[in-house]
């Protein structure tokens, strides 16, 4: 099996490597996207593997179904860069549903910490040994609540450190967790109230239709005022012009983002010398109460460990003929959802 490896980075190889050679699957790693211009360099090759930046649209669709291309193995939870509907009865997609969920969850939880105690303009300040306390004073996260929406694997993880902070916790789901509610420390609740009452916002859902722009101007207008928002999900979550201006007007005390909405053509890359053209972008960096990370929360060596594996398993089963339950299907959410076990 040969596998065209897309928008490939250092870190990516070694663990894909390894589990290649295991499970006999040969992988030719391309630095560039997945897009309609690149799509033809997967010819011969029989899948292609991509991140969250690649694009597989209806175009690069077709142009892959047109060289014999099957598969399509995600080597990510979100599958929002894919026209699932498009993509429907074409070509098999596939997806690492988790790869670690403590990686994202303590990266959400490092973001806070780093914005409430300013460690990172403590840091830049001891590098010129100045060791002054001033403008440092930040605040315990201890008895404060903190609004957690989305309580899938990641929101779980993220919730029971935030327990361990001994920190309230309001949860909004449209599938709750019984287990993760008590009712005292943690309980679930409406969006709108979750919204009113939180000191700190918490997002881990996935990006859908419902919940593009979840975070907009009406939603920051409910919110408390000095809420801290936090985002290690997916960057459309968020409705960038309505948390600037949420910050402009203080509304927003801080936010804490590892993605952004219109990250595609600049994350992952290394953009020190050139102009930035992004303006919402170098405006959001500009804030002196936002920490913006590029995208990293994933990047622990168990995840790139576990993300690899998967991939790999979910590649063999197919060609294999295998049942897998990472198959994607845009009527019915997951293949083993589906009537018979099968959409195609």
């Amino acid at each position: 099996m040969r596998i065209a490896f897309y928008d490939t980075k250092p870190y990516d190889r070694p663990s894909f490597d390894k589990y290649g050679e295991k499970y006999g699957i040969k992988f030719k790693y391309f630095e560039t996207k997945l897009n309609e211009d690149t799509a033809e360099l997967a010819k011969g090759f029989d899948g292609v593997c991509v991140f969250v930046n690649d694009t597989v649209n209806a175009a690069v669709i077709d142009k892959l179904c047109e060289m014999g291309i099957k598969l399509v193995a995600l080597r990510c939870a979100g599958f929002n860069n894919i026209d699932m509907k498009y993509a429907h009865g074409k070509i098999h997609v596939f997806r690492v549903p988790a790869y670690s969920p403590y990686a994202v969850a303590e990266h959400a939880m490092a973001l806070l910490l780093t914005s409430v105690r300013r460690t990172h303009k403590a840091y830049i300040r001891s590098k010129d040994f100045n060791f002054s306390l001033n403008g440092l004073t930040g605040f315990d996260l201890h008895g404060k609540t903190v609004g957690v929406i989305g309580t899938g694997k990641i929101g779980k993880v993220f919730i029971n450190i935030c327990r361990g902070f001994g920190m309230k916790v309001l949860a909004y789901d449209k599938f709750p967790s019984n287990e993760i509610c008590d009712g005292d420390a943690v309980k679930y609740v409406e969006l709108d109230e979750l919204l009113q009452n939180s000191d700190i916002i918490s997002l881990h859902c996935p990006l859908t239709d419902d919940t593009h722009h979840l975070i907009d101007g009406t939603a920051i207008e409910k919110a408390k005022k000095g809420v801290i928002i936090v985002n290690t999900s997916r960057g459309a979550l968020i409705d960038t012009e309505a948390l600037l201006a949420g910050i402009k007007s203080r509304k927003i005390g801080a936010a804490c983002l590892d993605v952004y909405e219109e990250e595609s053509d600049l994350f992952f890359e290394d953009n020190s010398n050139r102009i930035m053209e992004d303006d919402t972008l170098a405006r959001l960096i500009s804030m002196p109460n936002v920490i913006l990370s590029a995208h990293q929360a994933f990047l622990t060596e168990e995840a790139l460990e576990n993300i690899a594996e998967t991939t790999v398993q979910n590649i063999v089963g197919f060609f294999e003929n295998k049942p897998c339950p990472n198959e994607l299907c845009y009527y019915c959410g997951f293949v083993q959802d589906c009537k018979n076990g099968k959409c195609f």
